[in-house]
């Protein structure tokens, strides 16, 4: 497939709205790409290109290129020796024309700079700059969607010295070969920013609408991709390597790998040990720490493509392998050649044994000084799963199950332990267990079904809590994970900031069954001038392009926000009260909402829904 076709499929999928539509295009695209000379090789990169990405999403290939990079391989290809030329677009450059104290050079960088800063968006100023350029200039663009990745590719994976001069070089060099519409996309790509608007369950809806006409496998293909992470596989998978197999079948044959990580599963939420004990009967209690959640990866005779035995990811599958030098000696811990363990890491106080809080924990997640951060906060991981042993997946299996064998693979050491448990079927017993946790300074007890398999995300009831109120948290029983949707901009002090009050918002279902977020509450305390301010820089990294109200929120005309942002920001916040509102989509909005934190190890899919909302009371 012509990267020129893939990327016109992209533009016409921005300026779509309404979620259907944008499937269709989806899988409009989708069946190119299978119908390409390379589709086994096109289908893969193609659906890592749809999210923004050269690889999935657990792999961290960045370009290192800043914006002002882009500028510079922009205005080479513009070709400054022609800036004077009778051919030459006359409204690009034509307010520096005059300007001789100049050179050619800087004019060229300092008018794209200004053009860059009235756009406010990489991908439109290479649009448009391109578009002006080739009306003079024609141009082969018959580049393929895997000749641009690989292309792209190159420049990501280009370092040493000289590098990043090389990496201008590169992609001015590709610049020649593509059409507008495709420097567009590139250069959000390059940015990660490719701001289309859908989620990955969006694409699992056009995978199966390309294979069955329908979303009838979507529900499969979600808990499929809970058991390997990778969308570009689980593409290939289903729609070339087991085009003829039932989902069923898939279900069974696509599991886990080692080295990719595995969605993890979330809790639900109940109000009592009671409650509790009347839905899921005797459970497996076990403590709720308050700290990173970690999957670890672990190979003893081979290492992975980062030199090392083992790999660890964050709950939002980053990989994190960088931020814990302690799992180097992994191997004199672990009695199997290779695992993949769930755990949970929480920084501990060696002089006292106590735990330490999780804004200290998260001090660990670095990319510079961690071997100083690591003697500063030791960690403690604590497993409590055992998802794959021995070339053999454990996620089918029972709870039960995994837990004695994981008994037998752990030899416990200062920094690795394994999570203790407790089978409760007494509500008593269960209530003074999640007392004993909080004496601790744990954030209580997470109580799991014995016979419950490995499913991610939050399906039925197999994992569920109960959180404490807390001091900071105000009345209700617990914090809500919201959903940062935009922001007002600030009056009188707060103009010096840009931002004023906050737009949160839950995830909910819609009437056709996709995940959608009501607007639940406008936030404008319980913000340090600090807070302010990294809020306002992290959400106009995510501003939505044309600054137009992202698909899936659903949010009432008179709280329309000054600008709106994509659902990728999710933030703590803290209520007295949840009472019914008339104007916010929720149906309920929050009082006296106030800002606890920035949940920056957290993904819009754990954010707390309406349904969960139900649950929370006053304490």
């Amino acid at each position: 497939m012509l990267f020129r076709d893939f990327a016109a499929h992209l533009q016409k999928i921005e300026h779509i709205t309404a979620r259907l539509e944008i499937t269709a295009r989806l899988v409009d695209l989708y069946q190119e790409l299978l119908h390409s000379p390379q589709a086994e090789q096109e289908v893969v990169v193609g659906s890592y290109l749809l999210q923004g990405s050269l690889v999935p999403s657990y792999q961290s290939l960045e370009f290192q290129m800043s914006d002002k990079m882009l500028l510079r391989a922009l205005a080479i290809f513009v070709d400054s020796k022609d800036i004077h030329s009778s051919t030459q677009p006359t409204n690009l450059f034509a307010e520096l024309d005059g300007d001789l104290s100049m050179d050619v050079e800087s004019m060229v960088k300092t008018k794209l700079h200004q053009r860059y800063k009235q756009l406010g968006d990489i991908g439109e100023l290479f649009f448009a700059v391109m578009s002006e350029w080739r009306a003079e200039k024609s141009v082969d663009v018959n580049l393929s969607v895997l000749e641009a990745h690989q292309r792209l590719q190159a420049i990501a994976l280009t370092n040493g010295v000289g590098s990043q001069d090389k990496k201008v070089v590169l992609l001015q060099q590709l610049l020649q070969q593509v059409d507008p519409i495709s420097a567009k996309y590139i250069s959000r790509i390059v940015l990660s920013k490719l701001r289309l608007g859908f989620s990955t369950m969006t694409l699992l809806d056009a995978l199966s609408f390309v294979k069955q006409g329908s979303k009838a496998d979507s529900e499969l293909l979600e808990r499929i991709f809970g058991k390997k992470a990778d969308l570009g596989k689980l593409a290939l998978a289903y729609l070339l390597e087991n085009r003829g197999a039932a989902t069923e079948e898939l279900l069974r044959s696509y599991d886990a790998e080692i080295g990719v990580p595995i969605q993890p599963v979330l809790c639900q939420r109940l109000n009592s040990a009671l409650e509790i004990i009347e839905k899921m009967g005797e459970v497996i209690a076990e403590p709720k720490y308050d700290g990173l959640r970690v999957q670890i990866h672990f190979r003893r005779h081979s290492a992975f493509e980062n030199g090392l035995h083992h790999k660890a990811f964050t709950r939002n599958l980053d990989d994190v392998t960088h931020m814990f030098p302690e799992l180097a000696g992994l191997d004199k811990y672990i009695l199997a050649d290779e695992c993949i363990l769930d755990a949970e890491a929480i920084g501990i106080n060696r002089e006292t044994g106590k735990f330490l809080a999780f804004q200290e924990t998260i001090q660990r997640k670095r990319k510079h000084d961690v071997a100083n951060k690591a003697a500063e906060v030791p960690i403690c991981f604590f497993i409590f799963d055992l998802l794959w042993i021995n070339g053999t997946s454990l996620l089918d299996q029972e709870l039960s199950i995994r837990k004695t064998q994981l008994t037998g693979t752990i030899v416990p050491t200062n920094f690795l332990q394994i999570a203790p448990y407790q089978l409760i079927s007494d509500p008593v017993q269960l209530r003074e267990f999640h007392e004993q946790q909080l004496a601790l300074g744990l954030e209580g007890a997470v109580m799991k079904q014995p016979n419950s398999a490995y499913v991610a995300g939050r399906k039925s009831w197999r994992w569920v809590k109960i959180k404490e109120e807390e001091g900071s948290r105000g009345k209700l029983s617990d914090t809500i994970d919201c959903v940062m949707m935009g922001y007002y901009l600030g009056k009188g002090k707060r103009q010096q900031f840009g931002i004023g009050a906050l737009l949160v918002g839950v995830l909910a279902r819609d009437q056709a069954n996709n995940v959608v977020v009501k607007s639940l509450s406008k936030i404008g305390t319980g913000l340090t001038d600090e807070q302010f301010q990294q809020i306002k820089t992290l959400a106009d990294d995510c501003r939505a392009t044309d600054n137009k109200k992202p698909v899936m929120y659903e949010v009432d005309k008179a709280l329309f926000p000054d600008v709106w942002i994509e659902p990728q920001l999710v933030l703590e916040v803290a209520a007295d009260e949840i009472s019914k509102s008339p104007i916010h989509t929720a149906g309920v909005a929050l009082r006296f909402p106030r800002l606890i934190g920035i949940r920056s190890d957290k993904k819009l899919d754990e954010a707390t829904t309406l349904d969960e909302l139900t649950t929370i009371t006053i304490a």
